[in-house]
């Protein structure tokens, strides 16, 4: 059975789905030794209300300007939020709106899976110092700062996860359709004495924001929209403070849209994690592919450029509840090696999202050893479980599906070279410790 390739999102182009905005209004801060903030017991019983800004961990205000940059701004405060109170960075949202792999300038706009091919691929964060926003220019040579392992996606107004998310790892990114063009238009949407914003309406997000809290007795009648019942997130904008109530405004449990896509940034880490990366997708989960069903197998092959620890592999996890098998070949051979496999490790992910799983016994490879990666994963409810970088549209013409050797199968026996067969990368990383 041939295998078949999907857009992201069920079909529609990401050109679709990519939003408009974002901004930056920074201060300068210095580096810490502390990788995470103390995390949340995810057992405690979630209160009815809860705002970041009264935990220190509300990210500074941002201000976008003219420029399409939301999504960059709301990418770098979430990830300045999950690091909160424990390290006090401003990161820099020109590097994450310029720096990135896709084919767009900072008035195209952006989304979230351009933010997780960006912080996935180690392609950034940097801090606002040293490429401060608005200047039309980025530096070349910068490294990242933090190394983001794990990026959580949270669908379909899902909104006790949401607040698991923003208790447990500080703001959440999501989107929402906003009519307002700045600070001083208007809007039938928003109330400007009450701060609240609901849309009722039937059109497309365009606007990214973040979820910073909620409280669910919010009172319905203070909001313009025939609000049936009460209950309010707590979100910041990227306007600056001068919007709302200094940059905080409270969007209705019946918003059409806020809650739909949501991002959690909930493993960063300090740079010293690993020594090596290996990937082949830049642009990150662009597509998928699969059998019609919801389990499938896929591999890439790496050459080791020195002697190493293989010591964790990173993936998507494109679904809820995804299962995984992870199989290492230590000797790749072509596709008749991954025929003859045995588990090295299982597990499973609650939401979908990037992950990087840290193998619980590193595999050394010697310099110019072939070898291969290969996931068994099961997305229940999917037809295309595997995550794929391809020439989608114009933002993926830069997608080289020449650097990559990745192969899918339906049952682990008969392998189809992904890029020759079906012009895609499949999205699979491997990091890699220098031994002792």
């Amino acid at each position: 059975m041939e295998p078949e390739i999907r857009a992201l999102l069920d079909g529609k182009k990401q050109q679709e789905h990519r939003q408009t905005e974002s901004g930056s209004n920074t201060r300068d801060s210095s580096m810490e030794d502390n990788t995470e903030p103390a995390g949340k017991d995810e057992n405690v019983r979630l209160p009815k209300a809860y705002d970041s800004r009264n935990e220190a961990r509300a990210p500074v205000i941002k201000n976008q300007g003219e420029l399409g940059t939301c999504w960059a701004v709301a990418t770098s405060s979430a990830l300045e939020s999950s690091l909160l109170p424990r390290e006090h960075l401003v990161f820099s949202a020109d590097h994450i709106s310029l720096r990135n792999h896709f084919a767009k300038n900072q008035n195209d706009g952006g989304d979230y899976t351009m933010a997780m091919a960006y912080l996935a691929g180690w392609q950034g964060p940097v801090l606002e110092q040293d490429d401060p926003y608005g200047d039309g220019v980025s530096p070349d040579g910068l490294t990242p700062v933090k190394h983001v392992q794990e990026i959580q996606m949270i669908k379909d107004k899902d909104y006790d996860a949401i607040k698991r998310a923003v208790y447990d790892h500080g703001a959440v990114q999501s989107s929402l359709y906003m009519d307002l063009q700045n600070t001083v238009s208007s809007s039938v949407f928003f109330n400007k004495i009450n701060n609240t914003y609901c849309y009722v309406g039937n059109a497309r997000s365009n606007h990214d924001i973040l979820i910073i809290g909620w409280d669910d007795h919010y009172p319905a009648d203070k909001f313009n929209a025939d609000i049936k019942k009460d209950g309010a997130f707590i979100c910041q904008n990227s306007w600056g403070a001068d919007f709302g109530e200094d940059g905080i405004f409270y969007v209705s449990f019946e918003d059409a849209n806020l809650g739909n896509n949501c991002v959690a940034y909930s493993r960063i880490e300090n740079t010293g994690n690993y020594d090596h990366i290996y990937q082949t997708d830049l642009c990150g989960w662009v597509g998928q592919i699969g059998y019609g069903s919801d389990t499938c197998y896929f591999a890439n092959v790496y050459e080791a450029k020195q002697d190493e620890n293989l010591s964790a592999v990173g993936f998507y996890a494109t679904g809820k509840d995804t299962e995984y098998d992870i199989h290492i070949i230590e000797e790749f051979d072509g596709p008749s090696s991954l025929i003859s496999w045995s588990p090295a490790q299982s597990g499973k992910f609650g939401n979908g999202g990037y992950y990087t799983v840290d193998l619980e016994e590193p595999v050394k490879v010697a310099k110019g050893q072939r070898y291969a990666v290969m996931i068994k994963i099961k997305s229940p409810g999917l037809q295309y479980p595997v995550a794929t970088e391809y020439q989608a549209d114009e933002a993926t013409k830069n997608v080289d599906i020449a650097d990559g050797e990745g192969y899918i199968s339906m049952s682990g026996y008969s392998w189809t070279r992904t890029e020759t067969e079906h012009s895609c990368n499949v999205c699979l990383k491997v990091y890699t410790r220098d031994p002792q």
